[in-house]
């Protein structure tokens, strides 16, 4: 879980796991400025602390180096402000687990979940138009290519040059368009989300950044695969997360 100012909303989350199928929960906190280290701490959950805000993207990259080097063979990544439902993890990993799918995301489009869970207009039309695109750009098909809820086979992790990312939110979406590249089946089922005053939202100004990261990356794959551009994030040769023996600092 990257979590950021999840302190309200962490246990209501963490109760929602199935630990059943969750061997371990890891929560990376982004040098929040509230009491999220001090919840994370009450339930006993694996606990990394960032000395210095790291931004979404940096935060991801310590979860599943951390999640990889404890062990990890599906890796799960949900946020703590309990937006996507939890519930759907043991569905998640077992769609990883079948072998059809290394990558397997929770669509609030897929069903009726967006706009009745409260997501605003404005980023409904956002991520149409966005998920039009990219499905043109890079040739592949997917309901949406925005959501937060995520499942990941340790073999994509490993295999993906996920260093040559932002440290922003567009990293979510480079994430996605490397595992395209990269031959990665990817799958999709459908999620309810909330929004609520304790859920993260990024604002409007951030939003059209992401936006023009969005689109920036879908060129970017397209000319790769045209052979008109050289880039390291869509490149073999590009840099991985770091060994999994290797240590984190804190």
């Amino acid at each position: 879980m990257p979590a950021y100012n999840a302190g309200k909303t962490l246990r209501r989350t963490v109760a929602e796991i199935d630990r059943s199928i969750a061997d371990d929960v890891i929560v990376v906190d982004d040098a929040s400025r509230d009491d999220t280290v001090v919840v994370a701490r009450e339930l006993g959950l694996h606990l990394i602390v960032h000395p210095r805000n790291r931004g979404y993207g940096g935060n991801q990259k310590t979860c599943y180096t951390e999640a990889l080097k404890r062990g990890a063979d599906i890796v799960v990544m949900v946020h703590p402000d309990y937006q996507y439902s939890p519930r759907l993890m043991p569905a998640m990993a077992a769609m990883v687990a079948s072998g059809h799918f290394d990558a397997v995301l929770g669509s609030r489009i897929l069903g009726v979940g967006a706009l009745k869970g409260g997501m605003p207009l404005w980023k409904y039309v956002a991520n149409r138009a966005l998920t039009f695109w990219e499905n043109l750009l890079l040739g592949y098909k997917l309901a949406e290519y925005h959501t937060g809820y995520r499942a990941f086979s340790r073999r994509l992790l490993e295999s993906l040059p996920l260093e040559e990312n932002s440290d922003d939110f567009v990293f979510d979406n480079q994430m996605l368009a490397q595992a395209i590249w990269f031959g990665f089946q990817v799958g999709e089922l459908s999620c309810p989300a909330l929004y609520f005053t304790d859920a993260s939202s990024i604002n409007f100004r951030r939003s059209v950044k992401y936006g023009f990261g969005v689109l920036g990356t879908a060129v970017e794959f397209r000319l790769s695969r045209l052979g008109l551009l050289r880039s390291p994030r869509f490149a073999a040769s590009g840099r991985k997360l770091p060994h999994p023996a290797a240590q984190i600092s804190d």
